[in-house]
């Protein structure tokens, strides 16, 4: 409510019986009170009133019955600074709730639970659709996604897409995520589910299986519509589900400016990621009605909070108090806790309508994917079955076949005579035996075979160390997932110098070391220093034996 505040000034002018002129200084107070005053006489119709910069004059005004009917004048002007009050918006309800993304507990809460409205932080849960609907396969990021009136009719924040235009997804994501642009989250929805509404009850089935028990969704970009609502508490649910769910797409959130396509979009929230240290998203929100609202996540060495905020009065203020937010976390947070990862979202319907990213079937209305459910187990693949290899034979058919000849012919002559008795005889006692081979003969196929048999060749493996006894440790971890994620992200930053070394985890009763091995003292040195220099904790292990 606003408040009107009437000052009287005296002018000089000759007074008169029934016309006294006066000038009237009309202030407009913002909050939760109203007080008019007029002369000696004030009447408060509530406290705490705030100037708002609104100045009425009013010149030589009659009063025909005295004092009493100047009040009235002055209830009139009253009356109207309270009619172009209501037209002003009026501060958002506040919400806040502070959360350990690594196990979900609850640091700090207030309003947690208040039904509100969540503006753009919705885009949360069109992106965490998108990311899902790709790893299984119902659409693609190089999907060409055709814009509808719908979508391009949306009002900004928006990235300014035509009716009918084609426009990959994988831009659309990043005008959803980095501008929070409206025209490409509501073309997202209806890329993957045929029509908006459709990719609404989708979201409310994702938002169920998540616990999101007080959250309701209209549509996919977060404008106000009558039953949109949800919590900083659901919010934040969601926002840890995206971090954990699908880490691949995460650095979206974080980029502070993105190749859309049409356009290079910058980041909506670049000033609060600029100044805080280990920020990297989530999504901004605002809306008339919500306010400036913001999930924001930050991690410093093995810890990681979930700030969110609702109702800011302006975004300067929000992001002061996300600030407060995230040091209180930092602050209540163990340094040291077990990754309790939230369960993925699993399907929660069996029939999920596909939009642009498939051929048009049934009149245009989408077509149906059935999906039997997650797979239980994992087969092993069967070997391909390869052609059975035809047998050789090892003997001359010619030779068989002639003995085969002569054992028939054998068979069928006649009994031998006297005549031949003899020339049997003759052929036994000749001398048949072979000559023996000369000498000088010289065998082709030896001489070959001596030519072309290579020399052997001892193959002799390079060592793994060759003087390399040195490594680099860059932390231990609670667990080894974590010390091999931070092993690779420590390799594809620091490629020139830990290139040929080996990544490898030591678990111990004190936790999980992530080491780099197979290096020399002086590779070992100037990694850590590069390392150091990039905030990457780090010291030498090893020996020159």
């Amino acid at each position: 409510m606003l408040g009107v505040h009437a000052l009287p000034h005296p002018i000089s002018a000759v007074s008169r019986r029934n016309v006294t002129p006066k000038v009237f200084e009309i202030r407009v107070f913002s909050g939760f009170s109203l007080c008019a005053s007029f002369g000696n006489n004030t009447k408060a119709l509530g406290i705490n009133p705030r100037p708002e910069a609104v100045k009425i004059e009013a010149v030589d005004v009659k009063i025909r019955s005295g004092p009493k009917a100047l009040r009235w004048v002055i209830l009139c002007m009253c009356l109207i600074g309270v009619s172009f009050a209501g037209s002003q918006s009026h501060a958002a309800p506040y919400a806040a709730l502070v959360m350990d993304a690594r196990t979900g507990e609850v640091l700090h809460a207030r309003n947690a639970d208040t039904r509100l409205h969540p503006a753009s932080l919705t885009k949360m849960m069109t992106l965490y659709i998108a990311f899902q609907a790709i790893q299984r396969g119902e659409i693609t990021l190089d999907t060409e996604v055709k814009i509808t009136s719908n979508a391009s009719s949306e009002p900004p924040s928006k990235l300014g897409l035509r009716t009918g235009q084609t426009i990959k997804l994988r831009y659309l994501l990043r005008a959803a995520a980095v501008k929070s642009a409206n025209d490409a989250a509501t073309a997202i929805g209806e890329a993957i589910s045929g029509s908006e509404s459709a990719f609404a009850t989708r979201m409310n089935r994702t938002a169920k299986a998540m616990g999101m028990n007080n959250t309701t969704f209209r549509n996919a970009n977060g404008l106000t519509q009558d039953g949109h609502l949800s919590t900083a508490r659901d919010m934040s649910i969601l926002g840890r589900h995206v971090i954990y769910d699908y880490p691949q797409y995460y650095n979206l959130f974080s980029r502070r400016t993105a190749d859309a396509g049409i356009a290079q979009v910058r980041h909506t929230n670049r000033r609060w990621l600029d100044s805080y240290e280990g920020g990297d998203g989530i999504k901004t929100g605002y809306t008339r009605a919500a306010g400036f609202n913001l999930v924001a996540s930050a991690q410093r060495g093995q810890e990681r909070i979930i700030a969110t905020v609702f109702g800011g009065s302006s975004t300067a203020a929000r992001n002061v108090k996300i600030t407060e937010l995230m040091d209180l976390g930092f602050n209540r947070a163990p340094s040291r806790a077990t990754i309790d990862r939230p369960d993925l979202v699993a399907t929660a319907d069996p029939e999920i309508i596909t939009g642009n990213s498939r051929p048009a079937t049934n009149g245009g209305a989408g077509k149906t994917v059935r999906v039997s459910g997650s797979v239980t187990r994992s087969l092993r693949p069967k070997t391909r079955p390869a052609p059975e290899p035809e047998m050789l034979l090892a003997v001359n058919t010619d030779v068989i076949n002639s003995a085969l000849a002569e054992a028939v012919e054998t068979a069928l002559a006649p009994a031998p005579t006297e005549a031949q008795d003899a020339v049997a005889l003759a052929l036994a006692t000749a001398d048949l035996a072979p000559k023996s081979r000369p000498t000088n003969l010289v065998t082709a196929s030896a001489d070959i075979a001596a030519a072309t048999e290579p020399a052997p060749e001892i193959v002799t493996r390079v060592s793994t160390s060759g003087g390399r006894h040195w490594g680099v440790n860059v932390g231990r971890y609670t667990s080894r997932y974590e010390a091999e994620r931070v092993l690779l992200k420590v390799a594809l930053n620091e490629m020139s110098t830990l290139d040929g070394s080996l990544r490898k985890v030591v678990s111990t009763a004190r936790g999980h070391d992530a080491n780099f091995m197979g290096l020399t003292r002086e590779t070992a040195d100037l990694a850590c220093r590069r390392l150091t220099a990039r905030g990457t904790p780090c010291f030498m292990i090893g020996s020159e034996s």
